[in-house]
């Protein structure tokens, strides 16, 4: 793989994650077809989430996610080592953090229902025809406060 090459794949590997980012917090769930494959499997257990394939974590992510309106989730510390034998297949580790508020509105910092947390995202993601996706989501959550 050519440095310009890994250096475009890096850039829309980080453009996939921000596009996660994006639908979880904005809700617009369909977003999740341009970040997955369509066979992809994502695990939130380590949250108390599902396990289970992309539809089924969009449904579950609507519903859950509908009692915490107001929701920030930001990536960064990201690790990608590419593998396959054209470098067509990515192991991902990217750092997250995450608000979730019941309401958009401005809340005192002690509201009940209150979610802070973080942890580390673990895609695996393949090149395909429409670009970089990611074919498993595995969420570590390794800190969560609530109120």
């Amino acid at each position: 793989m050519s440095a310009l090459t890994e250096t475009a794949d890096r850039l829309e590997i980080a453009e996939i994650l921000a596009r996660y980012a994006y639908a979880v917090d904005s809700g617009e769930w369909d977003r999740l077809d341009t970040v997955f494959t369509e066979d992809a499997v994502i695990d939130y257990t380590s949250a108390g989430g599902i396990k289970g394939p992309k539809e089924e974590a969009k449904a579950w992510l609507a519903d859950v996610l509908r009692h915490w309106p107001g929701r920030l989730h930001l990536i960064g510390a990201m690790s990608i080592r590419f593998e396959g034998e054209a470098g067509d297949e990515a192991v991902v580790a990217a750092a997250f953090a995450d608000t979730l508020s019941p309401s958009r509105e401005a809340i005192p910092a002690d509201t009940t229902g209150l979610i802070q947390g973080g942890g580390w995202y673990h895609h695996r993601m393949v090149r395909t025809s429409s670009g970089w996706r990611s074919r498993e989501l595995v969420e570590e959550q390794t800190w969560r406060t609530m109120r």
